[in-house]
């Protein structure tokens, strides 16, 4: 999806929906790779002992590979923006003692990067 804010910097966003990790845990992920340089970007959470750096480098190619099917030059692309929304949650429910069942819910979260072409 393409997004002309101004006419100098079209941006590209990658969106990942459904992700099995809390917004909070992968926000912390998302936050070290805003403003960097395209290929700086998904080294980052790379080295980062979290869980939630999983999904996140696999959305900044897929927002570059977005831009240049777009037609859009590779002139410096970084990551422009990137945004962690709440989700839908899993209800299930966790066997308790003598029969019980206490409710369980697994939080889900949408990430979406932004990938913009041209100076921070």
């Amino acid at each position: 999806m393409m997004n002309e804010g101004s006419p100098s910097s079209p941006e590209v966003r990658a969106p990942a929906r459904h992700i099995r990790i809390s917004a909070g845990k992968t926000r912390r992920a998302v936050d070290q790779t805003r403003y960097r340089p395209h290929e700086q970007a998904p080294m980052i959470p790379e080295f980062t002992p979290h869980r939630a750096c999983d999904p996140v480098p696999r959305l900044i190619p897929s927002a570059a590979a977005n831009a240049s099917r777009l037609g859009l030059s590779k002139a410096e692309p970084f990551v422009g923006g990137a945004e962690v929304g709440k989700g839908t949650s899993y209800k299930r429910l966790r066997p308790r003692a003598q029969g019980r069942a206490y409710p369980m819910r697994k939080h889900t979260c949408h990430a979406t990067i932004v990938v913009r072409h041209g100076h921070v």
